[in-house]
């Protein structure tokens, strides 16, 4: 009998409805999670003791009705979302069961991993590669080739590096996404630093800043690594704002299925492995002179409007892996 797959998200994710009927297609039992029926409508109840190899115990809810927790070997790490607490708790109480709810719930589906179960992507090493310094490292310890960077929160040492670069640089946030007041979120692009000058700045001292040397970019792409398989879409922008930063203007791009060098397959898969993901979207440029040039990768990059542009089996490759499950590491 198959193991069955976890796949932790919300109902409205469609990338996840396509893997789940990719997976039930295969007879591969699929269980879907979302992460904020806990713990109004999803419960779990969990043992451990000094014999046991691991926890066992059940997810009871509307979607993962009598899950047993043994029985999972892979977990789809897909789009959880925020535990929805009593509202009728104090705000020191919903801030201390939230904290409950994530190493306790949490841990728990963490802890599954430890007994060999695979994690598309375990979360600690997804944290780990949100700082995008160790991406950079890793990527150049990896083999691949990466931008001249500063990452700086002096305003002298950021006007004296782009002098001494003397040629054009980025500003590129770390996060890329503000979270403005009430509510409200912006997403921050790459952008042209017009003037070194403008890096005097006293604000820049507020905090951390990024600082690329901006490339001479032929065409950009997007790779999507799912194990040790490599699938690579060209993106073409016919628009400058798109051409700076391709995710800043949707409706000027062009794509295209290419084959990258076997070199740079195999130093992205290596990248990939190194930061402990089986799974990522990784974003480079192809510069005037051709060689590759690797900016970041990111553990829940989307893939799914790719997938429908260039007919690439993405979802067939990711299905594979998680029906595979532990089996996929041996």
């Amino acid at each position: 009998m198959s193991h069955t797959v976890l796949i932790v998200t919300d109902e409205t994710d469609i990338v996840a409805q396509r893997i789940a009927a990719e997976l039930t297609g295969r007879g591969v039992p699929v269980s879907t999670v979302d992460t904020s029926d806990f713990p109004g409508a999803v419960s779990m109840s969990a043992t451990i003791d000094a014999g046991s190899c691991g926890w066992a115990g059940t997810l009871n809810g509307p979607r993962a009705t009598v899950l047993d927790l043994a029985e999972v070997g892979a977990v789809y790490w897909r789009r959880p979302t925020q535990f929805a607490l009593d509202e009728r708790m104090s705000s020191p109480e919903r801030a201390f069961a939230y904290g409950e709810a994530r190493r306790g719930f949490g841990g728990v589906l963490i802890a599954l991993g430890m007994g060999g179960c695979l994690w598309v992507n375990d979360p600690v090493a997804a944290m780990r590669c949100e700082y995008k310094p160790v991406q950079l490292t890793t990527a150049a310890q990896s083999g691949l080739t990466i931008p001249k960077t500063l990452i700086t929160s002096d305003p002298q040492a950021a006007h004296a590096w782009a002098k001494d670069l003397d040629r054009p640089i980025v500003y590129k946030p770390m996060n890329g996404v503000w979270h403005a007041d009430e509510g409200r979120i912006r997403a921050l692009y790459t952008s042209p630093v017009t003037a070194p000058e403008s890096l005097l700045d006293p604000a820049l001292s507020l905090t951390a800043h990024l600082f690329q040397e901006q490339i001479s970019k032929g065409f950009e792409a997007r790779t999507v690594i799912v194990g040790s398989r490599v699938f690579t879409v060209r993106i073409d922008s016919s628009s400058e704002q798109g051409r700076t930063d391709w995710r800043s203007d949707y409706d000027s791009l062009t794509y295209q299925a290419i084959e990258l060098p076997a070199e740079i397959s195999t130093a992205l898969v290596e990248l990939h492995r190194r930061l402990g993901l089986v799974y990522g979207a990784a974003d480079l440029i192809c510069d005037t002179s051709g060689e590759w040039i690797f900016l970041e990768t990111n553990q829940r990059g989307e893939w799914f409007w790719l997938a429908d542009e260039t007919g690439l089996p993405i979802a067939v490759a990711l299905a594979d892996l998680l029906e595979k499950g532990p089996a996929w590491t041996s």
